[in-house]
């Protein structure tokens, strides 16, 4: 186990974006690390682009899967409005990091609602720890719009105190093998950002 006491990190956004696979390597991680993890899942009509949050505890003993309102050391958002839905999670210490993506919700999409323009200065209320990242556009770039997941749970990866050889191992135990180069090239992609942040 690493000499951290305990994490909390809450992985939010909407259906069909990879949430629960990212889950289920950051807490398959944390099993390697040492850390026993108890991970609960809320899909709110998934398959349909509803709003999806995955909540991952880690310590040496953890008794609850659920994270307390203002207890989550990482929020990590795939959809820069879900981010918002999940305030109620942040403090002062939590770091944010956010996929540069705008997806529509159905209310927006019809017109009765707006999308808001001002959700960094919502969220920096809260906490001044907040990154975007542009996941997206990078998965373009490596020719697979699907392994944004892969490139976020890297930004994940680069603030927690795993060697690198855990992820790996952990990427490889998850995925096939026809889909384990592009995923860890992502994964890769993902680490490097936060050298630039």
């Amino acid at each position: 186990m690493t000499s951290m006491e305990k994490l909390d990190i809450l992985i939010v956004g909407v259906g069909g974006q990879g949430i629960i696979l990212s889950s289920r390597i950051v807490s398959l991680a944390f099993v390697r690390a040492g850390f026993d993890v108890k991970q609960s899942e809320v899909h709110g009509m998934a398959q349909r682009g509803g709003a999806v949050s995955s909540h991952i505890r880690a310590s040496a003993n953890v008794y609850s899967p659920l994270i307390p309102d203002e207890s989550a050391d990482f929020l990590l958002s795939f959809e820069k409005l879900e981010t918002l839905r999940y305030l109620n999670f942040v403090h002062s210490g939590t770091t944010v990091l956010i996929n540069d993506q705008r997806i529509d919700p159905p209310s927006v999409a019809a017109g009765k609602q707006e999308y808001p323009e001002d959700i960094k200065a919502r969220i920096a209320k809260k906490t001044k720890k907040i990154d975007f990242v542009p996941a997206a556009a990078e998965a373009f770039a490596l020719g697979n719009e699907r392994i944004v997941n892969s490139i976020l749970t890297g930004v994940l990866a680069a603030y927690l105190p795993f060697d690198k050889k855990i992820w790996i191992k952990t990427f490889k135990e998850t995925l096939s093998p026809k889909l384990l180069d592009i995923n860890l090239k992502a994964f890769e992609k993902g680490l490097e950002f936060k050298k630039n942040f």
